[in-house]
């Protein structure tokens, strides 16, 4: 086709053709190439090399329709775009819960020249519950909770979407009860390996007895990875990120400045391993005081980021005046975030050996495996005194069944969640 179009060219040059002919037949030389070019990519797409961190981004459970990758942006907040097609089971512990496969709406918007990180996931506004399972069995950190469908949680009015456009799920307070407290724990129908995942809060549970988190998790817990982004009890302040693995990943050093990271501490100990850590894993502290509980809230809340990528897995936290203008232009560029507040090396836990198709989980219990545990205990910031003491209460049982009008700070209000990797543009 080269040969073909060139000579034409020629030919109408040497025999005086006019300037509208001639931009004509250019023109259509240029298509040509064009089509030619895209040709070569569709065929050789599969045998071309690819470098490590390219290989491995976001990966949706589903393949998208074109209209979701390149259809109007009307139907609001959930959208998605990706490659490959999976299944997750998402946990807490030994027990799971399969991730229902589903589709997105909307569309994915494609970030500015100035960032590598291209949006293919977003909840947030009217439609931030699209796309989302809602967990309604047995707590498996054993909480004393009730979790409840989605329909179940609207007509209890424990989620919403409040009139500024955030998502809300609360935990019912009802004075007493007999029993278990209702609450929510939702989970992303879509999975991810690899990418940036961005998480924007004003508000987060508080209060002895609560046991918020935002998190991941792979098929198979442990195997799959667990890594917690946001997450800690009772009155605690300073919020703890924490991976649990299989066995074989471990830190280095429980020194988090050597780590690359600004946490205060390294909790748990530097052997990863859910099964030989005893499920403490390796967990990091945040040094602010306003990244968790009554701090972040009365602060306006903050964005939470979690890169993983091949040089290891990292949490990054901003205090709502120190948001980077990249994320708020949805351009977001981790190399001028500065120190992450937790970062997992890749020396000693593969990223991609250790943690693989996550899906994204809010869920608030109570009491349960820490909250409960930790109840007669103080020293951590924010804990300066027990719970016990604080509320009367000998138990955290006691106290959650007997004592409603105390979880009126136990909620979620999420603005938005977002996922992006390193793939060309939607």
């Amino acid at each position: 086709m080269r040969l073909t179009t060139t000579s034409l060219l020629l030919a109408l040059a040497a025999n005086g053709a006019s300037a509208n002919v001639l931009k004509r037949a250019s023109d259509f030389a240029a298509r040509q190439t064009r089509s030619l070019a895209r040709d070569l990519r569709v065929a050789f797409g599969g045998v071309l090399p690819r470098s490590d961190s390219a290989q491995h981004v976001i990966y949706c459970k589903n393949p998208v329709s074109a209209g979701a990758l390149a259809g109007d942006d009307s139907s609001g907040s959930a959208s998605s775009a990706g490659s490959g097609s999976t299944s997750a089971n998402a946990s807490k512990s030994s027990t799971k819960k399969g991730a229902v496969a589903g589709t997105a709406t909307g569309s994915g918007a494609a970030t500015t020249a100035t960032s590598a990180w291209h949006l293919t996931q977003s909840y947030a506004g009217s439609n931030f519950f699209d796309g989302w399972d809602f967990w309604d069995t047995d707590d498996p950190t054993h909480g004393v909770v009730d979790y409840l469908s989605q329909a179940d949680g609207e007509n209890a009015g424990l989620i919403q979407v409040n009139p500024a456009g955030n998502a809300v799920m609360k935990v019912e307070t009802t004075p007493t009860v007999s029993g278990n407290r209702k609450s929510i724990r939702i989970t992303t129908q879509k999975s991810f390996t690899g990418g940036l995942v961005i998480m924007d809060a004003v508000h987060m549970p508080t209060g002895c007895g609560t046991w918020p988190a935002f998190w991941s998790n792979g098929p198979d817990w442990p195997s799959g990875g667990e890594i917690d982004i946001v997450e800690g009890v009772n009155d605690y302040t300073n919020n703890q990120a924490t991976i649990h693995t299989d066995p074989g990943c471990s830190l280095t050093t429980d020194d988090p400045a050597a780590l690359g990271a600004s946490a205060s501490a390294v909790t748990g100990g530097t052997d990863c391993a859910a099964a030989t850590s005893g499920n403490a894993g390796c967990g990091m502290r945040s040094p602010s005081s306003q990244s968790f509980g009554p701090g972040f809230n009365s602060n306006g809340g903050g964005v939470y980021a979690m890169q993983w990528v091949s040089s290891g897995i990292s949490v990054y936290f901003f205090e709502r005046d120190s948001v980077p203008s990249d994320i708020d232009a949805g351009a977001p560029n981790p190399t001028n975030w500065g120190l992450p507040m937790a970062h997992w090396p890749a020396a000693d836990c593969n990223p991609w050996k250790y943690f693989n198709t996550h899906v994204a989980i809010f869920d608030t219990t109570l009491c349960g495996d820490w909250a409960g545990s930790v109840w007669t205990g103080s020293g951590i910031p924010g804990q300066e005194q027990s719970c016990a003491t604080r509320t009367g209460f000998s138990t955290c049982e006691a106290f959650v069944q007997q004592s409603g009008g105390s979880f009126e700070e136990a909620y979620w209000e999420v603005k938005s969640v977002k996922f992006y990797n390193t793939t060309a543009a939607l």
